[in-house]
């Protein structure tokens, strides 16, 4: 008798386990959901980040001011990477308000696209935008003169 109550009771706890385990299939839409909620806050996040970093050169560049090797240029380009970075946030912004409200109708769907590929556009032009910026971004200082002449 013992071993039967045993037995049910392993029978029952197995099953009990069984039945808190979601299937396979609610797991995988859970981590899904998961890992695109996380990523969305990690490139919000990165945004914000390039975002301050291109308003700390901007800074930088006009308290320099002319006497940047590059001047214009930086200013150039760090201001179109602003506004490039300005604009993908409202197409962002677009986009999510479209999903949230009609992107069941089939008619939107095209506009959806459109709106995705040219904020996809927008990053990396902004990227090369930035490549460009920290290859002439000159805040060290020049070498002053020849380090073997001083030692000797």
């Amino acid at each position: 008798m013992t071993e039967l109550t045993t037995r049910n009771r392993f029978e029952n706890s197995t099953m009990a386990q069984l039945e808190e385990r979601p299937n396979e299939t609610e797991m995988k839409s859970m981590d899904a959901n998961r890992y695109a909620t996380k990523k969305t806050i990690a490139q919000g996040m990165l945004d914000i980040a390039l975002l301050t970093a291109n308003a700390s050169q901007l800074k930088y560049i006009l308290q320099v001011g002319e006497q940047h090797q590059f001047y214009k240029l930086m200013l150039i380009l760090i201001s179109l990477s602003i506004v490039l970075q300005i604009l993908s946030g409202v197409l962002s912004l677009s986009l999510s308000l479209l999903r949230d409200c009609r992107l069941h109708q089939p008619e939107f769907h095209q506009s959806a696209n459109v709106i995705n590929h040219v904020r996809t556009g927008f990053a990396f032009f902004t990227t090369m935008i930035n490549l460009f910026i920290s290859a002439f971004d000159s805040r060290l200082p020049p070498p002053q003169g020849d380090f073997l002449n001083e030692v000797n």
